[in-house]
């Protein structure tokens, strides 16, 4: 597998790949796959007729994990890619994926990833997405996810959903169905700055008896970037669900949180928590009292935000 500096680079930041991956992985890079492999328990199959892949997790597997990166070097560059995860009952996989774009040129470039999860009957999934951008041109960075996770009974699932800076213009897209007593844990952190704009949706469907979700997004907006969060939890059995959007605002940015909470049933227990505010000027105060500037205070309260 031949990769040039900026894609290893962005590999670095999205999946902390410095080499090839153990275990199974397909490494995609300007919409062509450059290296893939599959395991004894994991196949990675190409989709026909559309781009993408579809993964098969056999029942039982343990300790596995799946890498799925995908990097963008050209400017102009468009993609949409479909990917689809089957994961066997009782299996305990962790699956990485990502995408980093590099942009040094006047066109857009853009990244529309669709992952489909199908967990099985007590499986745990442990899905980590990483969404970096860089390059010094006049072209956007512009990605755009959706995950929807199926639950089986007594599956769980932890989702860390991470936008790390330099993306343009992002729109994700997250849909849940659970069944009786699948769990879903998601924490999505995601920064913004210059004009840029992020928007995250989700739809969480708690169908099963004992189902549980539980959702929490911190965000920090810089300059005169835009975040929106779209928060549902809709409970449909005797269930808890629990949503929180925690942000931070500063200099021109904007921040729009939209809770929703719906109950279809008389024991389902639903809550939700927002808070939206610029850094307390205390804290600041006092890391400057330690010798940093005003500049290196708020990073480090930012940095520790988002960690």
């Amino acid at each position: 597998m031949k990769l040039n500096d900026i894609q290893k680079y962005l590999l670095k930041e999205i999946a902390d790949l410095s080499d090839v991956p153990a275990g199974a992985y397909n490494i995609r890079s300007d919409s062509e796959s450059v290296g893939r492999q599959s395991s004894a328990n994991i196949d990675i199959m190409p989709k026909e007729g559309v781009s993408g892949l579809d993964i098969f997790i056999k029942p039982n597997t343990k300790g596995e994990t799946v890498h799925i990166p995908v990097v963008m070097t050209k400017s102009g560059l468009k993609e949409q890619v479909y990917n689809d995860f089957f994961i066997g009952e009782n299996a305990d996989v962790e699956i990485v994926a990502g995408c980093g774009i590099d942009n040094c040129g006047a066109h857009d470039s853009q990244h529309d990833g669709i992952h489909r999860f199908y967990v099985g009957r007590n499986s745990k999934v442990r899905y980590v997405e990483k969404h970096y951008g860089s390059g010094s041109g006049q072209g956007k960075r512009i990605l755009n996810p959706v995950t929807e996770v199926y639950m089986d009974e007594d599956s769980l699932v932890e989702m860390e959903m991470v936008q790390i800076k330099g993306v343009d213009d992002t729109t994700r897209t997250t849909v849940a169905d659970l069944k009786e007593g699948a769990k879903l844990f998601v924490r999505e952190r995601l920064m913004t700055h210059g004009d840029q704009r992020a928007v995250s949706v989700y739809t969480v469907n708690l169908n099963g008896k004992d189902s549980v979700a539980d959702i929490v997004s911190r965000g920090v907006a810089r300059e005169d970037s835009y975040q929106r969060l779209d928060l549902k939890i809709v409970g449909n059995a005797a269930c808890k669900g629990h949503t929180e959007c925690d942000s931070i605002i500063m200099d021109n940015g904007r921040i729009l949180a939209v809770p929703a909470l719906e109950a279809n049933d008389v024991d389902a227990s639903l809550v939700h928590e927002a808070a939206i505010g610029k850094i307390a000027g205390e804290q600041l105060v006092k890391l400057m009292t330690l010798g940093l500037t005003e500049a290196e205070a708020e990073e480090q309260i930012i940095n520790g935000f988002l960690s």
